[in-house]
């Protein structure tokens, strides 16, 4: 693309032909007085019109992110600029996931010392890999009379990883297995929670002599531990469909957005206490995260949860048995909307098979709080989602007979006090038939 004209300096060109014209023709001083000067500076500015195109370089400072977090949007112009560019306009289209600053998205600068940056703030809203479309970039003359379109070659992409909220929850954990997590087992052994002292025997390392003991009783006594023991924590993704409305970080949460976010601070915090963690997507054949631990593990499932979209091709009952073998004593974490027959037919099979199942409830409370309206409220919700919602009621309370607990998502502490529960039949003593 060259250096085309802008329309003022056409307009100016066409204007001072005129008036000249009238001037010669018709013999108007005055048109003359008035057309010289637009004359004179439509000449200027073709005098001075640039040879060269202006290369532009885009980059960002960060292209992963956190909900929330910002970033700057940089195009640089470097290089030999012709001396004769008078400005750098920059434009990006705008998305309804990131905040501009400015607003409009838009900025322009002067070209001094043969260079110039252009800076626009992004903040990211809502989780998701999104790619950034090319800035509409423009190189205006001295006196704005050519004007030229500028690309850039470099695509770019944000990735927004899902907003960890500081989950918490308590340590009890139901039948925990292995021998590197932060839990306490039942079982005696190396660990760092004291369970007593007791007598030296033949195998007992030195270091857990208790001297103090031993002196008082004239005996070798040592400090025995609880074993510290993990378990595999599985969490179940329903990507199977978006209930109510996602309006980003800012404002309100759709179930998809409430269900990736769990996902996300439930992992990290069960991945912090040595636990192995393991993701199952709904809608995602080949994307699941394998059973693992440490800081490389979360941040595998943080980019999986980025993908996580509801028109992926869902698995029915038989392939989510069939392609998703889970160990009976593991604690299976079902975050869903509860909606789907699917989910609850294969949350049934789960119970049936050993595991501890606890749903956890993603539908927002303005949706499943539909069916307690009033008559007058009620009215403009649709008769057959109300009738939906009261089947989805009576779901619930078959699960919570069959020992499935069922929570909604509030952020911290919203598991302490099924766990605990969990906890506490895992360990109770079973009757012997």
């Amino acid at each position: 693309m060259k250096w085309q004209p802008t329309h003022a300096q056409i307009r100016g060109i066409c204007v001072a032909a005129v008036l000249l014209g009238i001037a010669v023709l018709w013999r108007r001083p005055d048109a003359a007085v008035f057309g010289l000067p637009l004359a004179f500076v439509a000449v200027w500015g073709r005098y001075f019109r640039p040879r060269e195109r202006p290369e532009v370089h885009t980059e960002l400072d960060a292209d992963v992110l956190f909900e929330g977090q910002a970033t700057t949007y940089r195009l640089r112009v470097s290089g030999s600029v012709d001396p004769d560019i008078d400005l750098i306009v920059a434009a990006l289209p705008r998305s309804q996931w990131f905040q501009y600053d400015p607003p409009q998205a838009a900025i322009a600068e002067p070209v001094t010392d043969g260079a110039v940056t252009l800076e626009v703030g992004l903040r990211s809203k809502r989780w998701g890999l999104r790619a950034l479309e090319k800035p509409a970039v423009a190189a205006t003359s001295v006196l704005g009379a050519y004007r030229i379109q500028v690309t850039s070659a470099e695509p770019l992409a944000v990735t927004t990883l899902p907003l960890r909220e500081g989950f918490e929850a308590v340590d009890a954990v139901p039948r925990p297995a292995g021998l590197v997590g932060l839990h306490r087992s039942r079982r005696p052994g190396e660990g760092t929670e004291l369970a007593g002292v007791r007598p030296f025997r033949t195998g007992d390392r030195l270091r857990r002599i208790n001297w103090s003991v031993s002196a008082r009783t004239r005996e070798l006594h040592v400090t025995s531990t609880w074993s510290d023991r993990d378990t595999e924590v599985v969490i179940l993704l329903d990507t199977g469909g978006e209930i109510g409305i996602s309006e980003g970080i800012d404002g309100r949460s759709s179930s998809l957005d409430t269900g990736v976010r769990a996902a996300a601070s439930i992992a990290e915090h069960y991945l912090r206490h040595g636990d192995r963690v393991r993701l199952i997507d709904t809608g995602n054949l080949v994307r699941g995260v394998r059973s693992g631990s440490g800081r490389g593990h979360l941040r595998r499932i943080l980019d999986t949860l980025v993908h996580a979209d509801r028109k992926g091709r869902q698995q029915d009952e038989n392939q989510l048995a069939r392609r998703n073998r889970i160990r009976s004593d593991s604690l299976v974490l079902v975050l869903s909307p509860l909606l789907r027959q699917v989910m609850l037919g294969y949350v049934v099979t789960l119970v049936h098979s050993g595991c501890t199942v606890i749903a956890v409830d993603t539908l927002p409370p303005d949706v499943a709080s539909v069916i307690d309206l009033d008559e007058h409220d009620a009215r403009t919700w649709p008769l057959a989602w109300r009738l939906r919602l009261l089947e989805r009621r009576r779901d619930l309370d078959r699960l919570s007979d069959l020992g499935v607990p069922t929570v909604r998502w509030r952020g911290a502490g919203t598991l302490d006090e099924v766990l605990r529960d969990a906890s506490r039949l895992a360990s109770a003593p079973r009757m012997r038939s």
